[in-house]
C-alpha cells in the first residue's frame, strides 16, 4: 500500500515500533518517505506523530493501520483456552480506534480525509480453526462503520477492505502453512483448493488490494464510506 500510494504522488509517512522494517519498505518506494518510531497501542504516542506530521505538512489526508497482532489459528476453538480466543481481540480493536480517532481529530478540523481498515474474509465465510480471527474483523469493520457515521458530517470518509488473503503477504503464507498441515494436506493444495472456492479462481495479490485501497482514497471515491470493499475474487457474494 505504501509504494501505490507513493505513485500517486503522496508523501508516505511509515510509523511502527521497528525502524529497519520501515526503513526496508522506505527503500522499495520510489517517492517520499519518511519514518517514525512509535507502538501503534500507544495512544499518546500515535497522537504526537499525528500532530507532528501535521505541524511540518500542513495537513494528514489518509491513514491505514497495517500492523500485526497476535493471535492463535489451527486450534478447534472447544480445544482453545480462553486466553488464546482473547490474544489479540483486545489489541486488534484497541489499536485500530487509536489510529483511526487521531488521524480523525485534524481530518475534522480540515473537513476532509480517508480513514482505511484491512479486514479478512473469516469474518463472513465458514473457515474452520481461525481462532478469533474472524471475530477480530468483525469488530473492526463495526468501528469502520460507527466512526463513519460520526465522521461523515465532517466530510471524513471511513472504509474498509475486505480481502481474501493475499499468499504473496507474509503473515498470510505462514497461516496457509497452518491450516494446509491440519487439513493433511499439501500447501499447493490447499492454495489450489481456496483459489477454486472464488469466482475468478485466485487470490488477491497485495498489490491488487492496494489499488483498490488507492481508490478509495481518491476524488473518484468521493461518496463511498460506511462501506466493506469486497477484494476477495469473489470468496463473498455481496
Amino acid at each position: 500500500m505504501a509504494q501505490a500510494f507513493a505513485a500517486e504522488g503522496a508523501m508516505v509517512h511509515l510509523a511502527g515500533r521497528r525502524p529497519e522494517a520501515l526503513r526496508k519498505v522506505a527503500a522499495k518506494i520510489a517517492g517520499r518517505t519518511e519514518i517514525a518510531q512509535l507502538d501503534a497501542l500507544d495512544p499518546a504516542a500515535v497522537d504526537r506523530d499525528v500532530r507532528d506530521v501535521v505541524d511540518r505538512h500542513g495537513r494528514l489526508d489518509v491513514s491505514i493501520n497495517l500492523i500485526s497482532v497476535d493471535h492463535v489459528q489451527g486450534v478447534p476453538l472447544v480445544d482453545m483456552s480462553a486466553d488464546d480466543f482473547a490474544r489479540g481481540l483486545d489489541a486488534r480493536a484497541r489499536t485500530h480506534f487509536i489510529t483511526a480517532t487521531a488521524a480523525a481529530r485534524p481530518m475534522t478540523t480540515r473537513g476532509g480525509g480517508t480513514i482505511l481498515m484491512l479486514t479478512a474474509s473469516p469474518d463472513r465465510t465458514g473457515i474452520p480453526m481461525a481462532g478469533s480471527f474472524g471475530v477480530q474483523c468483525a469488530a473492526v469493520e463495526s468501528l469502520s462503520r460507527a466512526l463513519a457515521v460520526e465522521l461523515g458530517p465532517y466530510g471524513v470518509q471511513v472504509a474498509c477492505l475486505r480481502s481474501a488473503g493475499s499468499p504473496d503477504a507474509g503473515g498470510v503464507d505462514r497461516v496457509f502453512d497452518v491450516h494446509a498441515r491440519n487439513a493433511g494436506t499439501t500447501r499447493e493444495d490447499f492454495d489450489a483448493a481456496k483459489a477454486g472456492r472464488t469466482l475468478l479462481r485466485r487470490l488477491p495479490s497485495l498489490a491488487e488490494v492496494a489499488q483498490v485501497a488507492v481508490w478509495l482514497a481518491s476524488d473518484r471515491a468521493a461518496a463511498v464510506t460506511a462501506s466493506i470493499t469486497n477484494v476477495t475474487c469473489g470468496e463473498l457474494l455481496d
